[in-house]
């Protein structure tokens, strides 16, 4: 019992750790990511401009998703892992050369694919936009600029799931940072001079693009890796990931099915439509990115290790210590976000062309997302405790009834019951909520364990603590005299947010202290410790 118990705190550890330094790079991210919103946000409004580039950078992002981030990180890590701890180093070396030998002939002609048929893929997207040919040949054009990111971005998340897998997280972490930095640039560089101002973001994705994938060289090679093209498509390695890969695919496409549903139907919906809900959902990312993300991204190579080893006790354990680790902080964030909606929005955003009537539009959109934050996060754990197993299939099936629900659910929200872009965010949280819950269902059928054991518990706690702080913000709010004032503007009022959310953390910390919940003092001890 306490071999189970070493093991599966030596995996805590170095997934606390690793948490450590993905926190604080995706931290550093997020924070250009919502200047990058800030800026944008002043110079282009939520118009038809913006709706315009944020439909045509979800193409690449939708495919990035596809054959990166998601579906490959998710059957390259497990059998990388188990590779690197079977067979060895060279070993491991031949498998990721074979890999970017595939994934760069695959790219070059999706990339030749997406260019050529652009028009296609925004008449499915964003059938709306017909409606105004300006605005849809706008799109095209921005469609076709940004599509050689999804190469740039696919070759980078190769690369960061070879460095995550040898427990090298900086460096993938920091490659958001960079994409932001571009694209803040040349929007204020280049849109003043350009008859298009809105394009200047498109060249700021490209360079962005470059920036990132040029960062990993260097780590990666530090690893003993040195690229050259490997044909040697035959190797059973390749075989076991492609035959993770191909459910795995099916599964992202079926998230990214929702994100289409999402820009389809609010591309029917009032001018903006599009443009509020992506500023609410870069608000609603944010304590999933800089935590949950974090979370998900260091617990796959310690429980692919685990399952390698089948340490099943140990398996368990860091899947129940990664739920909770993540609930300490989702659950707060989602509470606060429902407290102080509008302020937020209006001190991030409200200046230049981005109008009060705008703030209270991406609100109304951002209280309905942060309902799904608990689900989306517990949902992170599972797929990846899924992953771990390189069983594909469960979370593709979870993702197929959630599509299902999230379709159903925007019909009755967005239109039916008049909600328009709010209703398409709160289905959004109703289907979230499914998926995690079929999850945990087909986790303890598969598995024969309760993934929530023992933390019915600590949750309990946590939402008082979380209810505690969100009352006590709110009371304080209302104490303040410019809360109430109808003289004073929205936009001194949302000055007040930042000391009213010191406020809820220092109120949260004291009372999980009196609760005597300890995750608070666990975190900061383990993230103390050595550079991962």
């Amino acid at each position: 019992m306490s071999e189970i118990k070493d093991a599966a705190r030596s995996e805590e550890s170095n997934i606390a750790r690793a948490v450590g330094v993905l926190s604080s790079a995706t931290m550093l991210s997020r924070i250009l990511g919502l200047l990058r919103d800030v800026i944008t946000a002043g110079l282009f409004g939520a118009g038809g401009a913006m709706d315009a580039f944020f439909v045509a950078f979800r193409l690449p992002n939708m495919l990035r998703s596809l054959f990166a981030e998601g579906s490959l990180s998710a059957s390259f890590v497990p059998v990388y892992s188990e590779v690197l701890e079977k067979e060895g180093e060279e070993a491991s070396h031949r498998f990721g050369r074979i890999c970017f030998t595939l994934l760069t002939l695959v790219l070059v002609v999706v990339v030749l694919l997406g260019v050529l048929l652009a028009p296609w893929f925004i008449k499915v997207l964003a059938m709306g936009f017909a409606r105004d040919p300006e605005k849809f040949d706008l799109t095209v054009k921005l469609a076709r600029m940004v599509f050689p990111y999804i190469g740039l971005v696919s070759l980078t998340a190769l690369a960061g799931g070879i460095l995550n897998a040898r427990g090298t997280f900086i460096y993938p972490a920091l490659a958001p940072v960079f994409l932001n930095v571009f694209i803040i640039l040349s929007a204020l560089a280049l849109s003043p001079f350009m008859e298009t101002p809105v394009l200047s973001l498109a060249y700021g994705v490209i360079l962005g693009g470059v920036s990132q994938f040029l960062l990993q060289l260097k780590p990666l090679g530090r690893t003993g890796f040195s690229y050259s093209p490997s044909f040697e498509f035959r190797d059973p390695a390749l075989k076991r990931m492609l035959l993770i890969l191909g459910p795995s695919v099916f599964g992202v496409a079926v998230y990214q099915l929702n994100l289409v549903i999402s820009t389809f139907l609010a591309s029917w919906l009032r001018e903006g439509a599009v443009s509020f809900l992506y500023y609410a959902e870069r608000l609603f990312q944010l304590p999933l990115g800089v935590f949950a993300v974090s979370v998900g991204v260091a617990s796959l190579p310690s429980l692919s290790r685990l399952a390698a080893r089948e340490d099943w006790p140990a398996y368990h354990r860091t899947v129940r210590h990664s739920a909770r680790l993540l609930w300490f902080v989702v659950l707060p964030a989602s509470l606060g976000l429902i407290a102080l909606a509008e302020p937020i929005v209006a001190l991030l955003f409200q200046r230049g062309r981005f109008t009060p009537s705008m703030s209270v539009d991406v609100s109304a959109a951002l209280r309905f997302y942060a309902l799904a934050m608990v689900p989306v996060a517990t949902t992170r754990v599972l797929a990846q405790a899924f992953y771990a197993l390189k069983d594909t299939k469960t979370p593709v099936k979870a993702a197929a009834i959630s599509l299902i629900v999230n379709f159903a659910a925007s019909l009755l929200f967005a239109f039916a019951l008049g909600l328009e872009h709010g209703g398409l965010a709160l289905a959004t949280a109703v289907s979230s909520g499914v998926n995690a819950w079929w999850l945990a269902v087909k986790f303890k059928a598969k598995t024969g364990e309760n993934p929530f054991e023992s933390l019915l518990g600590p949750l309990s706690r946590m939402m008082v603590a979380s209810l505690l702080m969100a009352a006590l913000v709110i009371a304080a709010a209302l104490c303040l005299p410019v809360w109430h004032d109808s003289g004073v503007g929205t936009m001194v009022r949302s000055f007040m947010v930042l000391p009213l959310v010191v406020f809820g953390a220092v109120s949260y910390a004291f009372a999980t202290k009196a609760l005597r919940l300890p995750d608070l003092g666990e975190l900061f001890r383990r993230l103390r410790g050595r550079e991962v």
